[in-house]
């Protein structure tokens, strides 16, 4: 049954940095899109590779890939900084750059095999108050819910994420506009963007209200892929962050957890991998 039509797509070369619009995208099991997520920022004192949550710099700067990734290594992505400083992955000065940006050191680093898992292991929270750093990573304040950690797969206690990638959780995320016009009229006075939510596709349909939250355990047929939907995508901090023209609104967060459940978007897994195009149809397969 037809549900929808790919409206936008979207591939973040390096994670939580701004991404690259496509035209169209191939999606491949257990990486989801092509390049998606090809680079992360490593913090040398915590010894972790960290997104937006941590060094919420991040976000101020974009990139995007100079070579289209052909899913047997990893090209150089093109930095931007938010004061028009360019330079590529493999610069020499990539590391300093990045550092000052975040006021940290850090280093810049290409997926790595799943077998390092020293690369990957988790680093001790930078907060011995668990509940407060969960709190600061998720943007909630006292009195709101967090999300439940276990509908994540259980490797996520002891590696940033699933070892190979550098996802979060799972390798794709969508997004409905329906979710988005929800959302706005929640929060009127904010600016609900999808750069905030870093979706790789962004689907039209015709229901109003969260709808994707509703294909969670389901299948769902995006061009020549299979998705499998695991699970709804809680928010965290970025959502609220400074980026771009966008302001700082940590507003939209009382929003999503009033009304949302916490959850804007869903997780998706490759069953069977293809291509997607702009315009291509969103079918429930399951």
């Amino acid at each position: 049954m037809r549900i929808g039509t790919v409206t936008e797509l979207w591939r973040y070369p390096v994670k939580s940095l701004r991404g690259e619009r496509l035209a169209e995208a191939r999606l491949q099991v257990h990486k989801g899109v092509l390049g998606d997520r090809g680079w992360a920022v490593r913090d040398e004192a915590k010894g972790e590779i960290r997104g937006g949550r941590n060094l919420h710099a991040l976000v101020q700067a974009e990139s995007r890939y100079v070579a289209e990734p052909d899913g047997s290594t990893t090209p150089d992505a093109e930095i931007t900084l938010p004061d028009g400083t360019r330079f590529l992955t493999s610069d020499p000065q990539a590391a300093n750059h990045m550092s000052r940006l975040v006021g940290r050191t850090v280093t810049l680093w290409p997926q790595q095999a799943p077998e390092a898992e020293e690369f990957y292991r988790r680093a001790p929270p930078d907060n011995p108050d668990l509940e407060a750093e969960y709190r600061a990573l998720f943007g909630r304040v006292p009195g709101e819910p967090l999300p439940d950690m276990r509908q994540f797969p259980e490797e996520l206690m002891t590696y940033v994420s699933p070892r190979g990638t550098f996802f979060d959780v799972w390798p794709l995320h969508f997004l409905t506009r329906a979710t988005l016009a929800a959302l706005q009229a929640e929060a009127p006075g904010s600016r609900i963007d999808v750069r905030r939510f870093r979706p790789n596709f962004v689907i039209d349909v015709a229901e109003s209200g969260f709808v994707e939250q509703g294909w969670v355990g389901r299948r769902i047929r995006v061009g020549e892929v299979l998705v499998e939907v695991p699970a709804p995508c809680p928010r965290c901090v970025i959502t609220t962050l400074q980026q771009a023209d966008l302001p700082k609104e940590p507003q939209i967060m009382r929003a999503i957890v009033r009304a949302a459940n916490q959850n804007i978007g869903a997780y998706g897994s490759v069953i069977e991998p293809g291509r997607i195009r702009l315009g291509d149809p969103v079918e429930l397969a399951a």
